[in-house]
């Protein structure tokens, strides 16, 4: 019965150092799959058919994407692992003070490096016949106001996503002798830009391109 006893309490010992080392977690073990009752929904990382389940919700905060582009979202997000929304519409609305900026100021060579060529070229052609005028822009991103995620695609390895802009400007145009002819630094306007940027998430490079803009209807 003595042996019987010690040999319990040593395995129980045994027990107690197996799960000391065992029980903790190092941060590298998998999570144990979750119970069906209790599976909560997670963020889309790879790409399922449509058919095989069905989508859970893109979540992001204060409504930044629209019911139109979440299944867009989705896939882009499926197809590229890196790919954060919240991140990209913070890179957008900067993109959108940038490219404000370089036109304004008819900086070309800006312009080149975040549109892509038929953008380009209308802004290029915009600041050409300006200049031609004698006209120059003294305007000012007073604020951007909201920013939304309108719609969403992927084709092929090619990733657009189409952002309305709500701003407030202030704008003011010059003759070419300094005087105003146009707009007021004192009053902002209102402003409602619907711009498409775009990436082949397959491409080295990181850096998305305007290549559409217009206004929001």
């Amino acid at each position: 019965m003595t042996v019987i006893v010690i040999l319990a309490m040593v395995a129980a010992f045994l027990g107690l150092r197996l799960y000391s080392v065992l029980g903790k977690r190092t941060g590298h073990e998998q999570q144990p799959a979750p119970q069906a009752e209790d599976r909560s929904p997670v963020a889309v990382l790879t790409p399922k058919r449509m058919d095989e389940v069905r989508p859970e919700p893109v979540r992001t905060p204060d409504g930044l994407i629209m019911p139109s582009a979440e299944n867009g979202v989705r896939a882009i997000i499926g197809a590229d692992r890196h790919f954060d929304v919240n991140q990209f519409a913070e890179g957008a609305k900067s993109a959108y003070r940038m490219v404000l900026e370089a036109f304004w100021s008819g900086d070309r060579e800006e312009l080149a490096y975040l549109c892509d060529k038929d953008v380009y070229e209308s802004f290029a052609q915009a600041i050409d016949a300006r200049e031609a005028e004698g006209q120059v822009l003294e305007n000012r991103l007073v604020r951007i106001d909201k920013v939304q995620i309108a719609d969403a695609s992927l084709s092929g390895p090619v990733a657009s996503l189409t952002l309305r802009f709500d701003a407030d400007i202030a704008a003011v145009t010059r003759d070419r002798d300094g005087n105003a002819i146009a707009g007021s630094m004192t009053d902002a306007v209102s402003t409602h830009d619907v711009w498409t940027f775009s990436r082949d998430i397959k491409s080295n490079d990181p850096n998305w391109k305007l290549t559409e803009t217009d206004e929001a209807a």
